[in-house]
């Protein structure tokens, strides 16, 4: 057998040659499930949670359909660790952060700074910052705000944009990314 050349391509140089190709085709699509499309049968969701210490690995889709369970895993773990109340978090937002994250390439997991935020945690928030929203999409369990160690403000606010699934806010003073599946717009330095 002759060989003809042979070109041995690194697990790392494919992912980034998908991730280039899937960042450049990303403004096609509508929202964060269209730019999961293609991206195999299942979503995952990987995330640590700076104020209470607890992690989630959770696959919550399979072959078009969310897992009950899973999403209320993920609801659980995105409560108000103030008051300790639970909403249902978004599928759209949560569609957001997994596409996001395959995007960075990470193993890493996202550190979660904030999920859903009762009204009374909302309120003495707002009255310690003017960065908070009145009527946060918090609130309505449409938003996640975000970190990773790994990955610079700017490359997380560059993946969530591409997803244009929502709302992405560069909070670089404070480390984080805001996104949400409200209107898609973008704010912040």
């Amino acid at each position: 057998m002759k060989n003809c050349g042979t070109i041995q391509l690194s697990r790392r140089a494919v992912l980034g040659a998908f991730a280039a190709t899937a960042v450049a085709a990303a403004p096609t699509y509508s929202n964060a499930a269209g730019f999961l499309r293609g991206g195999g049968d299942i979503r995952r969701l990987r995330m640590t949670s700076a104020r209470t210490g607890e992690s989630i690995d959770t696959i919550y889709w399979i072959e078009g359909s969310y897992i009950k369970d899973a999403m209320k895993e993920i609801s659980t773990f995105m409560r108000d660790w103030r008051t300790n109340n639970v909403m249902t978090i978004d599928s759209r937002t949560i569609d957001v952060m997994a596409a996001s994250h395959n995007l960075l390439d990470v193993n890493e997991p996202f550190m979660l700074l904030s999920g859903y935020r009762s009204p009374e945690t909302n309120a003495m928030l707002r009255r310690r910052s003017r960065g908070v929203a009145k009527n946060s999409r918090h609130m309505k369990g449409q938003a996640a705000d975000l970190r990773l160690s790994s990955r610079s403000v700017g490359q997380m606010y560059r993946a969530a944009k591409a997803c244009a699934g929502g709302g992405v806010g560069r909070y670089s003073g404070s480390n984080f990314v805001h996104v949400d599946c409200g209107p898609v717009r973008t704010w912040g330095s």
